[in-house]
């Protein structure tokens, strides 16, 4: 399973069962039918159509409501079972757990975990499974079936009473109820070599194979998974075998080597280059060249000993290709994670704060990472979203050591989610974390995965919450003077005035800086009608939230605050009234001009 698994409730009891669950199940959601919980990373309002899109996005499914209910979901959308999600019910009182789809692709595991938390027998109906005690088309971690289109025929014969060998050393599989016998016609057969299965033959691949490559900066992509995949050919060596692709750390944000590890269905990676110079008196090909460029006498050979431990053996010794290198140790038992993963880092924005307006995208982000730094304030509106996550807590006003502490954490190998409220590129710490990589080109820095997952602004949710104000042209002003200039602030509202913008004030005033909004103002009503509309919105999406329409005439200091964003008004913008005594905002952008058209000529 690569994606995130759903618990899906449609009431306060099942989405108090899911919040219960889902600890021993790391990762994990709840969503929860609107109106129905107060908790819920996410709610919807139509179940049938949230649990489809679940299924299409390939989401594991465990749905606390009546099988009836998911069945009628997913039901219109089973067609393949090799590539489908599983789906796991629940009773709301925890006394049923039913794997209904993917028993062997995951859903009888979820069903025995979550069974286990609640002490009940899971209702597991795979035949296979029951008779055997052993799903074997769904192997544990470490592990990979070679032949699955033969699994089937195999299976319906141990069924009708046909016996097995085991060819090689399994404990999950030794320990099982199959009914192993060493003169059996059919065999289960433990290699890491590069072997055909059929009917009578499945074959499982251990991970044990460490791939340890190293190449030119720079090096093609396809120069080095051409040259691996030779290399295991030639040594009759099975891909699916190899538990990882390794390499020096100095190669972390190589796209070759992750590119092999792509094309492997495997992770990348990284050591250090002490704990690879440590394997040198094992190496057969040690480098004194290496050692001079990198501090170690080999990468490719280093790193697959360094993976495969103290007892593994170097079976492929370094081949070459003009700019690539690789070599491949064998692990007596399968590996584990070893060597350190390429850090990550994701700045995502929270939004103003209400839960409903996070991104799927920030909240998959979120989920999958591993450590969370950010303002306290912005961690605490996370809720069950932070559970099982290294929260990292900062006050407000660290932003520098708070951007340093989350590259740090991303360049030690963990996926870090450094968390803003709003958007994280406006006025946030995106712009901040591009700035330290700019000024001090810290090595361990730049060879991490950065990426931004938007958020939505405080521009934008108060616009949504009185109409459209950002129908046409407009433009953001901070107005603290903290990092820029008065002179430059004072310059671009005059800018923004002569140039008949919307204008979003952010920051507008603090306990010690009044005299910036007045300025403002002061500019803009040069510019502006005295009865033009203003937005005043004050912690948006937030209890206590605030929203208000005044005259562009009558607007104060006195009536913002930090909390509060801003909308000043163009010439355009208009005030619709409403029927309960509000108005509606929203600045036309010409549809009634071009709607007009040239004016008509009677014959």
């Amino acid at each position: 399973m690569t994606e995130t698994p759903v618990f899906v409730a449609l009431t306060a009891k099942g989405a108090a069962l899911a919040y219960r669950l889902r600890a021993g199940l790391p990762g994990s959601e709840v969503h929860v039918m609107e109106g129905r919980s107060a908790e819920g990373d996410r709610t919807f309002a139509n179940a049938i159509d949230h649990i489809r899109a679940l299924f299409r996005g390939g989401h594991p499914i465990l749905g606390v409501c009546a099988t009836g209910i998911l069945i009628r979901a997913v039901g219109p959308l089973v067609e393949d079972k090799h590539t489908e999600p599983p789906v796991v019910a629940l009773a709301e009182d925890g006394g049923v757990v039913v794997p209904l789809l993917g028993g062997h692709r995951g859903a009888n595991r979820l069903a025995e975990k979550i069974a286990r938390v609640l002490k009940v027998e899971p209702a597991i109906t795979t035949s296979s499974e029951r008779r055997f005690g052993v799903t074997l088309d769904d192997p544990p971690a470490g592990w990979r079936l070679a032949n699955p289109e033969d699994i089937k025929p195999f299976l319906a014969a141990l069924l009708h009473g046909e016996g097995v060998s085991l060819d090689g050393e399994a404990e999950w599989l030794e320990g099982s109820g199959l009914p192993f016998d060493i003169d059996a016609d059919r065999t289960i057969r433990i290699t890491e070599r590069n072997v055909e299965g059929s009917e009578r033959a499945v074959i499982y691949h251990p991970a044990v194979l460490a791939l340890g490559v190293g190449c030119e900066r720079g090096t093609e992509p396809e120069e080095l998974v051409t040259l691996v995949r030779a290399g295991l050919a030639d040594a009759g060596l099975a891909e699916a075998a190899v538990a990882g692709v390794y390499s020096i750390d100095l190669k972390a944000d190589e796209l070759a080597v992750h590119a092999v590890a792509a094309a492997l269905g495997v992770e990348a990676r990284f050591f250090s280059a002490p704990v690879l110079e440590a394997e040198a008196p094992r190496l057969a090909n040690p480098s004194d060249l290496v050692f001079r460029a990198v501090g170690c006498h080999g990468v490719a050979e280093g790193a697959a000993l360094a993976a495969a431990g103290p007892n593994g053996t170097l079976v492929v010794a370094k081949i070459r290709s003009s700019r690539g290198t690789c070599a491949v140790a064998l692990a007596p038992e399968p590996i584990g994670d070893v060597g350190r993963l390429r850090g990550h880092l994701s700045v995502v924005g929270l939004g103003p704060g209400d839960p409903a307006w996070r991104t799927p995208e920030v909240e998959q982000t979120v989920s999958s990472a591993t450590d969370l730094v950010g303002y306290r304030l912005y961690l605490d509106l996370l809720g069950q979203l932070a559970e099982g996550k290294t929260l990292h807590s900062f006050d407000l006003g660290e932003e520098e050591v708070r951007a340093r502490a989350a590259l740090d954490l991303a360049a030690e190998g963990r996926h870090v989610a450094l968390v803003c409220s709003g958007d994280p590129g406006i006025y946030a710490m995106a712009a901040l974390v591009f700035e330290l990589l700019e000024r001090e080109r810290h090595a361990e820095w730049m060879r991490i995965v950065i990426d931004v997952a938007p958020g939505i602004s405080a521009l934008q949710a108060a616009a949504a919450r009185i109409g459209a104000p950002l129908g046409h042209d407009f433009c953001a002003i901070s107005l603290s003077d903290l990092l820029t200039p008065w002179t430059v602030i004072e310059r671009r509202l005059v800018a923004a005035a002569a140039g008949d913008f919307v204008v979003a004030l952010y920051n507008p005033v603090s306990r010690r800086r009044k005299r910036q909004f007045a300025a403002a103002v002061e500019i803009l009503a040069a510019e502006r009608q005295p009865d033009t509309p203003v937005v005043l919105a004050r912690s948006l999406g937030r209890p206590g939230e605030q929203i208000s329409v005044v005259d562009l005439k009558d607007l104060t200091p006195g009536q913002v605050d930090m909390l509060t964003v801003v909308l000043i008004g163009s010439s355009e913008t208009r005030r619709v009234a409403r029927t309960d005594g509000g108005c509606w905002v929203y600045t036309p952008r010409g549809y009634a001009a071009k709607l007009a058209g040239p004016a008509r000529v009677s014959a």
